[in-house]
């Protein structure tokens, strides 16, 4: 038997959101203040847009905060700001990332520098927030920590040849910290193919309706989607941690 509630999910519960001003963020923004958590939107260039999006959020103390990717030194004050304000961490959400479509074939566009920016951003990045904010998610005693990873970590297949690498990183990153951080805090990566956002800068919509038409269940991977998962990750899977939730609509088949 399943206890019966009329509580929201998360209701008491403290999320940050990284990149949570658009796109994914955003939905997983949403979703988890709809589930009554007090949520952190981390943002880098996106302020307005932050402020915007904490405005129409229901319940209270949600704050939009800059958390850019690459500069620890935010992350570590940030995490300060945060045990001032609420003491603890329940959710980490990295949603936060940069990519360019470069053919892989280019290895002229994607020189080393280039190649180094990407995996450091992305994976570094994470890390380095992540690391800045054990100390509140094991504060929680009953943390989750989920990275919006990508089917590219695995496939290969993605922009380009470092945001490859840098979720195969992510994903790696992942079950090292599942391993050594149980069970106060549990970590997971949703692995999702294409989304339907304006995230990689020269892919059209178009191609990925194209792409997702093609999957078995005939459609594309929206925002939504990502956040639903999300939050099963935190509500339902409850003995899942250090592993990967693939939600790529069949695309690999």
């Amino acid at each position: 038997m399943y206890p019966a509630s009329s509580a929201p999910a998360l209701q008491g519960k403290t999320a940050v959101v990284t990149g949570g001003s658009g796109g994914i963020g955003a939905a997983v923004v949403q979703l988890l203040a709809a589930e009554g958590a007090r949520v952190v939107i981390g943002f880098n260039h996106g302020s307005d847009r932050a402020e915007s999006l904490r405005a129409t959020l229901p319940g209270t103390g949600h704050l939009a905060v800059h958390l850019p990717l690459g500069d620890a030194s935010v992350h570590t004050a940030v995490a300060s700001q945060l045990e001032s304000l609420v003491g603890a961490v329940d959710i980490l959400v990295n949603a936060a990332g940069y990519t360019s479509r470069i053919p892989h074939t280019d290895l002229t566009t994607l020189d080393s520098a280039l190649f180094n920016e990407i995996l450091l951003t992305n994976a570094g990045g994470t890390f380095s927030i992540t690391r800045a904010l054990i100390p509140l998610l094991q504060k929680s005693g009953d943390a989750t920590v989920v990275s919006v990873s990508s089917i590219s970590a695995f496939t290969g297949s993605g922009s380009n040849i470092a945001y490859c690498a840098a979720k195969a990183a992510l994903d790696t990153m992942t079950m090292s910290l599942a391993r050594v951080f149980g069970p106060a805090v549990r970590f997971l990566c949703v692995s999702p193919a294409s989304v339907d956002t304006g995230f990689v800068p020269g892919r059209s919509r178009d191609d990925i309706h194209k792409r997702g038409a093609a999957t078995p269940i005939g459609r594309a991977v929206t925002p939504e989607d990502v956040a639903r998962s999300v939050l099963a990750c935190i509500t339902h899977l409850r003995t899942a941690t250090g592993t990967r939730i693939i939600i790529d609509g069949g695309y690999q088949l």
